[in-house]
């Protein structure tokens, strides 16, 4: 009998996300591409990380699009360039969005995301 090592169980995975090390969170914290990109590359999804454009798809900010100005691993947030909200004493302030809610739009390539790419089984 063979046995994984992922467990559907809700208190386990539960567990397992919240006390995920920082590797682990920049897998989870993937987000889908894009049609075109899907077609381009290959590949349906892959981690974000900053200066990736993104449109996000849910929540009160829906339709909003802009680049990734920081990825908060520590609150699985990230922070998308014009995506802000304004305080009572009138300060802006960004807004977190979590990664499964926005659509990769434009990839940032680098050598490693390429190889990232090529890894998965896309095309370059």
């Amino acid at each position: 009998m063979i046995f994984t090592d992922v467990s559907s169980d809700r208190r386990k995975s539960r567990k397992a996300y919240f006390t995920a090390a920082s590797s682990q969170k920049r897998k989870i914290m993937s987000a889908p591409l894009s049609k075109d990109l899907q077609a381009e590359y290959g590949i349906k999804s892959i981690p974000v990380r900053k200066d990736d454009v993104v449109k996000i798809v849910r929540g009160s900010k829906k339709g909003s699009e802009g680049k990734i100005s920081s990825v908060y691993r520590l609150k699985y947030a990230i922070q998308v360039e014009g995506v802000t909200k304004e305080k009572s004493n009138a300060a802006t302030i960004p807004v977190n969005v979590h990664s499964s809610k926005v659509v990769i739009t434009k990839l940032h390539l680098d050598k490693d995301r390429k190889a990232l790419i090529a890894r998965k089984g896309g095309n370059i």
